[in-house]
């Protein structure tokens, strides 16, 4: 098995994908509208990014801004029409509000699933109980990656209790089996102590688009990004 780390890249469209693609991205999160940090996309755009590429796709599950699930059964359907269209990965997470993972939604979108491999994403951030929330998670089928800052407030705040968890990760914890994808605030200075610490995920949006979110994803920062990432390895 290789030790190269995986580099995902956030996609908006085929123009994004692309790029991302050909600058060393192993790997999409696809989502629409950045302003509600980041929605389900439509059927067609899927359809355009799977037919321009060909790495994995994951395709976020949410409907509005912030972590309660809202509409499950809505949910539920959009689940069901992305796994029509094609799609076999995915992104999701909601919280109670109390802080608690909200394992009725959570449980509901992974029997639509059936098995598809999916990331909890940063949901975790805002989780009362980081370590609880983990073991509530465990044993869900597909769950295979955690996308998560360590900290609400992004990578510079959360680099302590990520390096925290990739050695619990490493030690063979509960709850902690599923890869470790950085993301939040991530910039280019925190990937030596993150490779150094075992962290092997690596999930950028901001930083792929110099320009800006109304730019599209820069294959040259991308490439950059892959670059850091082989020789930091």
């Amino acid at each position: 098995m290789s030790d190269r780390a995986l580099l995902e890249v956030i996609a908006l469209d085929a123009e994004d994908a692309i790029a991302a693609r050909a600058g060393g991205a192993d790997r999409l999160e696809l989502v629409t509208d950045m302003a509600a940090d980041g929605l389900t996309p439509s059927r067609e755009t899927y359809g355009r990014i799977r037919a321009a590429v060909d790495i994995p796709l994951r395709v976020m599950l949410r409907l509005a801004d912030g972590f309660a699930a809202g509409d499950v059964d809505a949910l539920v359907r959009v689940a069901r029409e992305m796994r029509a269209e094609g799609a076999d990965e995915f992104v999701l997470g909601f919280l109670d509000a109390a802080g608690h993972v909200d394992l009725v939604a959570v449980e509901r979108l992974v029997a639509e699933l059936e098995g598809c491999r999916w990331t909890f994403h940063r949901a975790l951030d805002r989780a009362a109980d980081r370590d609880a929330a983990r073991k509530q998670l465990a044993d869900l089928p597909g769950l295979d990656t955690y996308l998560t800052a360590g900290s609400a407030a992004g990578v510079d705040e959360g680099l302590p209790t990520l390096l925290a968890e990739a050695a619990a990760a490493r030690r063979g914890e509960p709850g902690y089996a599923p890869r470790l994808l950085v993301g939040g605030g991530l910039q280019l200075e925190h990937v030596p102590a993150l490779l150094a610490g075992g962290v092997t995920g690596f999930h950028i949006g901001g930083a792929a688009r110099p320009a800006g979110w109304s730019a599209p994803v820069s294959q040259a920062a991308v490439r950059e990004w892959r670059a850091a990432l082989d020789a930091g390895a």
